[in-house]
């Protein structure tokens, strides 16, 4: 049985803002209180990657690797953490094996101490590279797999992909569960099964959407698990983690005590909470997300609903957004029970959305039909036959690596670059452009 003090990885610097804020607290909002973040006795700071990225070159005008710079900077005692969609980098589709090879090696040489890899299908093959090259630069390598409920989700199947995370090199296995599905007892069984057969350490990482995170967690604690995500009250809850004060609160005396003293967060909640405030007014926000227990009978992250319920706008058909709610699983089953997470979900969710509008598969985006090649991966289940069909006629699935079918990229792109005005752009400028184009364009054009 596992006795010792639980770990806890602090998330309000990345996805607590991501799940509250829309991705927008900037880096002046972070630098004032992150040398008391470092204080804290956190086993990891998550401060990086996932939307992040993104977010900083579109929406606030910064340059991220000069923000994971900074942070690094004043982070001297705490690990620093990232998000990163193994093949898929940061960004909505594969990238050639040079540009993950880089963008690992180059994340870890701008100060990233751990990096946390998932695929969206739990397909361990768009793992590899990303894994291998994160060990290489001398990151520790978590392996996460993306926790949902089918038919074809057990817990000796999460375990099959623990052990070939491990088997790939991680150093330690994350329950990545993106929208508040896990449920406590379930989470004790799975937290048990994973305890009994790997000698690495166990995390779990949830979402309040349901109301279950802290509940979750506790179980999850008494099962034996390693470390678990919080973020700071003002970050936290509805579709963020579990407030990191409650938690450290809730094991005070227990034999897993955390051993952070609770008074290092008063300070902290306060200054956040005015961060969380301005933000609101800055960005025009609306931060008064509430928890949605329908998210488990239709699996649908917090985000992706407000996403869709725009989509239904756009089409003119908000009228139909409960047939919506009924269409998303019914095309879930039939495309192979993908988990839903960044990009499987907006996947799924746009042929649900143009169902319910057009007529069911009357028309079919890309991405599905490169969904069902085999494009993004191996889905959970197989395809439904009639499906797969009519989305792709006769044309055989791919049944191997996708990567493998995508030539080395970075000296296109360093040409592409320099025909743009860039002859000497650094490789973060290069990563940056590989991953989001336009949006990196114009930052350089502005900046550089």
């Amino acid at each position: 049985m596992n006795n010792k003090p639980v770990k806890i990885v602090e998330t309000a610097l990345r996805d607590g803002h991501q799940s509250l804020s829309a991705t927008r607290m900037r880096t002046k909002d972070m630098i004032p209180v992150l040398e008391q973040i470092d204080n804290v006795g956190y086993h990891a700071v998550e401060a990086w990657g996932g939307a992040t990225f993104d977010s900083c070159l579109r929406f606030l005008d910064e340059d991220p690797w000069e923000r994971l710079r900074t942070i690094k900077k004043h982070l001297k005692k705490t690990p620093v953490q990232m998000l990163l969609r193994g093949q898929n980098i940061l960004g909505y589709s594969h990238y050639a094996d040079d540009v993950v090879e880089e963008f690992a090696k180059r994340s870890v040489a701008n100060g990233v101490d751990i990096i946390r890899v998932f695929d969206a299908l739990n397909d361990v093959r768009n793992l590899e590279c990303a894994m291998k090259a994160a060990k290489a630069a001398g990151a520790h390598v978590q392996g996460a797999f993306v926790y949902t409920i089918s038919p074809y989700h057990k817990d000796e199947n999460f375990l099959k992909v623990a052990e070939d995370l491990i088997s790939l090199g991680a150093d330690s296995i994350c329950i990545k569960d993106m929208a508040g599905l896990l449920a406590p007892y379930a989470a004790f069984n799975l937290v048990t099964t994973l305890k009994s057969k790997l000698s690495v350490p166990v995390e779990i990482h949830t979402h309040y959407t349901s109301g279950m995170a802290s509940m979750t967690y506790l179980k999850a604690i008494e099962a034996g698990v390693d470390i678990i995500d919080t973020a700071l009250s003002p970050f936290s809850g509805t579709t963020s983690q579990p407030p990191t004060e409650s938690m450290v609160a809730a094991l005070i005396g227990h034999e897993r005590d955390t051993g952070i003293d609770l008074d290092a967060f008063g300070p902290l909640a306060d200054y956040f909470n005015e961060v969380k405030k301005n933000l609101a007014k800055d960005f025009n926000l609306n931060t008064n997300i509430s928890i949605d227990p329908k998210v488990l009978s239709f699996q649908i992250p917090g985000g992706m609903l407000s996403n869709l319920v725009n989509q239904m706008k756009e089409l003119g058909t908000e009228d139909k957004y409960a047939e919506l709610l009924k269409e998303m699983p019914k095309v879930r089953a039939e495309l192979g029970y993908p988990p839903l997470v960044t990009p499987t979900s907006q996947i799924v969710g746009s042929m649900a959305a143009l169902n319910v509008t057009l007529g069911r598969y009357k028309m079919i985006p890309t991405q599905v039909k490169d969904l069902v090649r085999g494009k993004y991966g191996r889905t959970p289940a197989p395809i439904d036959p009639e499906i797969l069909k009519l989305v792709i006629g006769n044309e055989a699935q791919i049944d191997h690596r996708p990567a493998d079918d995508i030539a080395p990229q970075i000296e296109s792109l360093k040409q592409k670059l320099a025909e743009e005005g860039f002859p000497n752009a650094s490789i973060e400028d290069l990563l940056s452009y590989a991953v989001f184009p336009d949006v990196a364009l114009a930052y350089f054009k502005k900046h550089r």
